[in-house]
C-alpha cells in the first residue's frame, strides 16, 4: 500500500512539474523536432533508401535456385529407355540452377548509382522537414510572446482605467464634474477590460498551437521570454548577395536540385544500356527418381532381348547418382528492333534532363528573391524596432506629464485619454516591431546557415 502511495505522489509531482516547466525556444525546436510524425517519416523513407542500395548491389551477385517435385504417372507413359511403358509410378525431380549476368549495358551499375542518390535524396527531404518545422515552431513561439506582452500592456491598462473610475467617482460625488464624464471613465474602463479578456483568449490559443505543434499537453503549458538583441544585429551581413552565396551551399533546396540533375544523368544512361547486347551465365544441375507404385525401389524397364517389361531393382540414391547431370553455358541477347521504344526512352530521358536543369535554376532564383526580399526586411524592421523604442519612450514621458496635470485638475478627462490612447499605440507598436524584428532577423540567419534557436 505504501508503494502504490509513493509512485502515485511521484506521478503527481511529475506532471506537476511538466505542467509548471517554462520552454526554452531551443527545448521546443529539439522537442519538435525529436517527436514529429512529419519527420519520423523521413527518418523510414531514408531507410528503404538504403535498402534499395542493398538490392542494386544485390544485382551483381550470381542467382542460385534449388527445384523439387514428385509426380505420379497412371497407365502408358515414356520410359527412361525411350519405349513406352504401361505402369503406374511415382517420380521425383531435383535441380539446382545459377545464373550471373556478365553484361547489360552498365544497367547494374547505374542502378546502384541511382540507389545512392536516392540515399542521399531521402537525407535532403529530411533536412528540408527538419528546417522548415524548426522555423515554424520559431514562429508559433514568438506569437506566444507577443500575446503575453499584449496581454501584459492590456493587464496595465486596465488597471489604470480601474483607478480614474475612483478619482473620477470622488469628483462626481463633490460635484466637480459632470456625470457624462463619470460615465466615459467607466465606459473606458470596461473597454480595457474587455480588451484584457480578448488578449487573454489569443495567448491562450497561441500557447494550444505551440502545445499542438510539440504533440505535448496544452494545459498548463507555458514557455520562458527571450532576450532581444540590438538592432544592429540585422545588420551582420554586408549585402544580401552575401546571404545568397552562402545560402548556395548549405541550402537542401538547392543540393536537392542539382542531386536531381545528377539522377537524369544516370536515367539516360540506363535508357542508352537498354540498346547494348545482355550477356549472361547459366548452369544447372539435374536429377531423377523413379519407382513403380506399391513396389519400392524397382522401375520398369523393357528386357532387350524379349521386349517384355521387367520390374528392375535401383534404390533412390542410386538413381540419383546415376541420372545426375549438368549443363553450362552462356546467353547473348542483341536488341535489334524494340518498335523504337529504346530510342524514344533515351530522348525522353534528354527532355527530363532539360527540365531538371531549369527547375535548378528556377530553385535559385526563388532563394535569391526570398532572401533579397528577407535582407531588405529585416533592415526595415531593425530600423522600424528602434524608432518604436524612441517613439515609446516619449509616448511614457508624455503620459507621466499627463497624469500629473489630470491629477491636479488641469488636464481634461478626454486630453488624458487622449494621451494614454497614444501610450497605448506605442506599446503595441512597440510589440509588434519587437517581434516583427526578431523573427525576420532569424528568417535572415536560417537562409545563412546560422542557429535560430539562440
Amino acid at each position: 500500500m505504501k508503494t502504490k502511495i509513493v509512485l502515485l505522489v511521484t506521478l503527481l509531482s511529475t506532471c506537476s512539474l511538466f505542467a509548471q516547466k517554462q520552454w526554452t525556444l531551443k527545448e521546443c525546436v529539439d522537442y519538435a523536432l525529436k517527436n514529429n510524425i512529419t519527420i519520423k517519416q523521413n527518418e523510414v523513407n531514408v531507410q528503404l533508401a538504403e535498402k534499395d542500395v542493398a538490392i542494386a548491389k544485390g544485382n551483381f551477385l550470381p542467382t542460385l535456385s534449388g527445384s523439387a517435385s514428385q509426380s505420379l504417372n497412371f497407365g502408358s507413359f515414356i520410359g527412361q529407355n525411350g519405349s513406352r511403358i504401361s505402369r503406374d509410378t511415382r517420380g521425383n525431380s531435383f535441380g539446382l540452377n545459377s545464373n550471373a549476368t556478365l553484361f547489360n549495358g552498365y544497367r547494374n551499375k547505374n542502378t546502384l548509382k541511382q540507389s545512392k542518390l536516392g540515399v542521399e535524396g531521402s537525407k535532403l527531404d529530411l533536412e528540408t522537414n527538419i528546417n522548415n518545422i524548426s522555423l515554424n515552431v520559431v514562429q508559433t513561439y514568438l506569437n506566444v510572446l507577443f500575446a503575453k506582452e499584449n496581454l501584459n500592456v492590456a493587464k496595465v491598462q486596465s488597471e489604470i482605467s480601474k483607478k480614474q473610475i475612483d478619482r473620477a467617482q470622488a469628483q462626481y460625488d463633490a460635484g466637480a464634474i459632470p456625470k457624462g464624464d463619470l460615465l466615459n471613465v467607466q465606459s473606458t474602463s470596461a473597454n480595457d477590460l474587455q480588451n484584457v479578456i480578448v488578449q487573454e483568449n489569443t495567448l491562450n490559443i497561441a500557447l494550444l498551437q505551440l502545445a499542438q505543434l510539440l504533440q505535448v499537453p496544452s494545459e498548463g503549458f507555458d514557455v520562458a521570454s527571450l532576450s532581444i538583441n540590438d538592432p544592429s544585429a540585422a545588420f551582420l551581413y554586408g549585402s544580401s548577395k552575401e546571404v545568397y552565396n552562402q545560402a548556395l551551399t548549405n541550402r537542401p533546396e538547392i543540393s536537392r536540385a542539382k542531386l536531381n540533375l545528377e539522377n537524369a544523368d544516370i536515367n539516360i544512361d540506363l535508357a542508352k544500356g537498354a540498346l547494348l547486347p545482355t550477356l549472361s551465365f547459366f548452369a544447372s544441375a539435374n536429377t531423377s527418381y523413379q519407382t513403380v507404385l506399391g513396389e519400392e525401389d524397382v522401375i520398369p524397364v523393357q528386357d532387350p532381348n524379349t521386349g517384355d517389361i521387367i520390374l528392375q531393382r535401383n534404390g533412390f540414391f542410386t538413381q540419383l547418382d546415376g541420372n545426375l547431370g549438368y549443363s553450362a553455358g552462356l546467353s547473348l541477347n542483341i536488341p535489334i528492333f524494340s518498335g523504337f521504344q529504346n530510342k524514344n526512352r533515351v530522348s525522353r530521358s534528354v527532355i527530363s534532363k532539360k527540365a531538371s536543369e531549369l527547375e535548378l535554376e528556377n530553385q535559385k532564383l526563388q532563394l535569391q528573391q526570398t532572401i533579397e526580399q528577407a535582407y531588405l526586411d529585416s533592415k526595415a524592421a531593425a530600423k522600424t524596432f528602434e524608432a518604436a523604442k524612441i517613439s515609446l519612450e516619449a509616448q511614457k514621458e508624455a503620459f507621466k506629464n499627463a497624469q500629473v496635470s489630470y491629477d491636479y485638475g488641469s488636464m481634461t478627462q478626454f486630453d488624458f485619454d487622449q494621451v494614454r490612447n497614444r501610450l497605448v499605440n506605442a506599446e503595441g507598436a512597440m510589440i509588434r516591431a519587437k517581434y516583427d524584428y526578431v523573427f525576420k532577423t532569424k528568417v535572415l540567419k536560417f537562409y545563412f546557415g546560422e542557429s535560430i534557436v539562440d
